[in-house]
């Protein structure tokens, strides 16, 4: 019996929230892999270099501008990416926001918009890329979710966040529950504290010595250490694992 494969050679891939970040590395990560890959963020991001970057290794790429929280947007992404990549295979959903505010303080719009981009706005993509993967036979989709939708992050004032990620958890069960029988796989990957440009800024050196000082491997995640996961969940090597939510988090939950 062969191992199988963590390739995902010549399959069709859509990533949300790859105009930066996590997002942008996993896209580039999937064309690595063998994929090709439509790319998708707001009107106005950068995506050239998200693109340029799947086309430097080999694969075609093209980019989707889109907004998560728009249905009609996302519905025209999916059928752009069909018309120009072919069948839509993969999924990936890393679009989200972040900000912070004490909970007796915070207006509602902020608890709102977090929770339309984070969740609904996760939804909303799996819903129509699901649509696409249960035309075309089966797939799988990631959703990027967080270890602060497992525990609430010490110092930090981000309840409308914690929740969102934890419905993001829930919602990945959920869809992989009700798509099992028709071969769409949903997982989730949390992330703990991962270097990205928001981490690295110069004001926030301070509190990033106490994240890597509470993490049990001494330090934050790199972007690349996303791809790896998100891979295995997508590929062949996890055909029989659907619901699940993988934490990538060097240990931090565990003390």
């Amino acid at each position: 019996m062969s191992v199988p494969s963590f390739r995902l050679d010549d399959r069709v891939a859509l990533v949300t929230g790859a105009g930066s970040g996590i997002g942008r590395r996993i896209a580039t990560g999937l064309a690595e892999m063998g994929a090709d890959v439509a790319c998708l963020d707001l009107p106005g991001s950068d995506l050239t270099g998200t693109v340029q970057s799947i086309k430097d290794v080999g694969r075609r790429g093209v980019a989707v501008p889109a907004d998560v929280t728009r249905e009609d947007e996302l519905a025209e992404a999916v059928d752009r990416t069909e018309r120009e990549l072919g069948p839509l295979r993969l999924a990936v959903n890393a679009a989200g926001i972040a900000n912070a505010a004490p909970a007796e303080e915070m207006p509602a719009d902020q608890w709102s918009r977090v929770i339309d981009v984070n969740l609904t706005g996760v939804f909303l993509s799996c819903q129509a890329e699901g649509r696409a993967l249960l035309r075309n036979g089966g797939g799988s989709i990631v959703n990027i979710a967080s270890m602060s939708g497992t525990i609430a992050n010490r110092g930090l004032t981000q309840a409308h966040y914690n929740a969102s990620k934890a419905g993001v958890m829930h919602l990945t069960k959920s869809l992989a529950t009700e798509w099992c029988d028709r071969k769409v796989r949903v997982n989730s990957v949390s992330p703990g504290y991962t270097a990205t440009p928001m981490n690295r800024r110069a004001e926030v050196a301070e509190r990033v010595k106490g994240f890597e000082a509470d993490t049990p491997l001494g330090r934050m995640a790199t972007v690349d250490e996303m791809v790896g996961p998100v891979v295995f969940l997508l590929s062949d090597a996890a055909s029989f694992v659907t619901g699940t939510d993988l934490l990538v988090d060097g240990g931090f939950v565990c003390w």
